[in-house]
């Protein structure tokens, strides 16, 4: 089986990945909204999905800042998942090994969020709020790999979000603008569900046990570049503790609001209206499907409006104004898995020649051949060298860990060259199991190293440091000893690994105005 179709059968896994099986019993708590049931397993874990965190964004309210949910009456079920954001349910393989696939139903109106917290235990417990990725196009927190299950196990409450994605969570256009009010958020409205969701943490998070004095936010690929627009966005102070960072893309991306207006008005044009002269009423009455549509082959994520987006989260971080918190950051050995089906003449055209030709001589044989080459290069430039960049900036103003995800299950080694982005998430989930394609195909060292790798996350979100169980121990980074934990078939620390082209890299990043000196 080759590297390709291996990544198939494995994105074909995390499309069945949808749900999680019924728990037997029922178990009530009362949030500030009204109280919710929800459900207990044999286990001892306790889950409540599918409650309303904000009003729904439809009619009036579609991009609009995301407002707090109204109270209810009664006692609301709370043990099936909402449905995920209004996106494409037809993926790619490469779209759905990234995403963890499509939910099963999608809304506009989708602004739920769940929880799990065990049934028993010493109180106040740690939180963790998980943020999907998916592009900021896809994905839902309702997809099996995301389940709290272990989290919940290990002392841990795990709370995952939706949030509004594409054209109806990033969105800009002049009529938006002119309706809105001063210093209203503009154009990144699926931040504000984001923060919105951690005020109803801080608020109800207590009632299910939970300290909202010691919240960690993390996300992987869009949810990483969530959590690090979190930490260079003001309103967020005073939300969370901690924040772990999976694979984010950092160096690109964050329009500012003349560009994304000026995309907006391209979008009115495509649905049929005046461009930028489109109304707002003309722009609320797009059935979403038709807003989908036109999500095709355009970007997606937060805007630099100057309001709730001061400046690109590159210039915050480089400048060290960001929120001050315990950071986890890394990547995969393969992240260019994103790349894969790309011509590699196209993607190397995107380097200068001087860098291609540093290199290949720096990657050695392998990269020889300029498939592997694209792949790598790639990979580098867009996710590892701006990602240890990122860990240095920091370091000089909190505690920051760098890691590197090597681990390849055992079958699996010998067909792929490395860890393909979003792979690492099944791992810290401790998830991967529960996929029945999997089921019974994990060795002991497979286990092992997911014991390990969750282990790490629930020590962050408990002490602020990553303590591994099984291995060793993970010093805080700095930039002149520049190691970063390698998780691999044996864990260990590296010193200056690939500095040579991660250094040749952000050169060439920062000459770029991507990356601050």
């Amino acid at each position: 089986m080759n590297r390709l179709v291996c990544l198939a059968v494995f994105a074909a896994v995390l499309a069945c990945a949808a749900g999680v099986n019924a728990e037997p019993a029922g178990v009530s708590v009362k949030t500030s909204l009204g109280p919710v049931k929800g459900a207990v397993d044999a286990g001892g874990v306790m889950s409540f999905k599918g409650i309303p965190f904000a009003q729904p964004p439809v009619g009036p309210l579609r991009w609009t800042p995301a407002a707090p949910a109204k109270a209810w009456t009664g006692e609301r079920d709370a043990t099936a998942f909402g449905p995920g954001c209004l996106q494409r349910t037809k993926l790619s393989t490469r779209e759905t090994a990234s995403s963890g696939a499509a939910p099963e139903k999608t809304s506009e109106d989708c602004l739920t969020l769940n929880v799990w917290t065990p049934a028993h235990g010493i109180k106040p417990l740690p939180v963790m709020v998980w943020i999907h990725g998916g592009g900021h196009t896809a994905g839902a927190s309702s997809l099996t790999f995301y389940d709290g299950s272990s989290f919940a196990r290990d002392g841990v409450i795990l709370v995952s979000v939706n949030y509004r994605l594409g054209l109806l969570g990033y969105f800009a256009h002049p009529a938006l603008t002119k309706a809105a009010a001063t210093n209203a958020p503009l154009g990144s409205y699926g931040t504000t569900d984001q923060l919105q969701a951690l005020r109803w943490v801080q608020k109800n998070i207590a009632a299910f046990g939970g300290d909202p004095k010691n919240v960690t936010v993390f996300g992987e690929s869009a949810g990483a570049q969530s959590t690090l627009t979190l930490l260079a966005t003001p309103a967020a102070k005073g939300l969370f503790a901690r924040a772990i960072v999976q694979s984010a893309y950092i160096a690109g991306g964050f329009p500012s609001l003349g560009e994304a207006e000026a995309t907006g008005a391209g979008v009115a044009t495509a649905v049929g209206l005046p461009g930028a002269a489109a109304t707002l009423e003309q722009l609320r009455n797009v059935p979403g499907d038709a807003l989908i549509a036109a999500q095709e082959k355009l970007p997606s994520g937060p805007v630099v409006d100057g309001r709730l987006l001061p400046v690109r989260p590159a210039k915050a971080i480089g400048r060290g104004d960001i929120l001050h918190v315990p950071l986890m950051i890394g990547t995969n050995s393969d992240e260019g898995s994103l790349v894969a089906g790309r011509d590699p003449a196209s993607v190397l055209a995107e380097g200068s020649p001087d860098l291609v030709a540093f290199a290949r001589a720096t990657y050695g044989a392998p990269a020889s051949k300029d498939a592997v080459l694209a792949r790598n290069l790639w990979r580098d430039v867009t996710f590892t060298a701006p990602t240890r960049w990122v860990a240095r900036k920091a370091s000089a103003t909190q505690k920051v860990w760098l890691y590197h995800y090597d681990y390849t299950p055992e079958r699996l080694r010998g067909v792929w060259a490395g860890v393909p982005h979003g792979y690492e998430v099944p791992f810290v989930f401790d998830s991967l199991g529960k996929v029945p394609q999997f089921s019974g195909l994990l060795t002991a060292a497979d286990k092992a190293s997911i014991a390990t790798t969750h282990s790490c996350w629930v020590s962050f979100a408990k002490t602020g440091v990553p303590v591994c169980d099984g291995a060793p121990a993970w010093p805080a980074y700095s930039p002149s000893e520049d190691q970063v934990m390698d998780f691999g078939v044996a864990d260990k620390i590296l010193t200056h690994r690939d500095a040579p082209i991660l250094d040749a890299v952000e050169k060439k990043l920062v000459a770029d105005g991507k990356l601050l000196p």
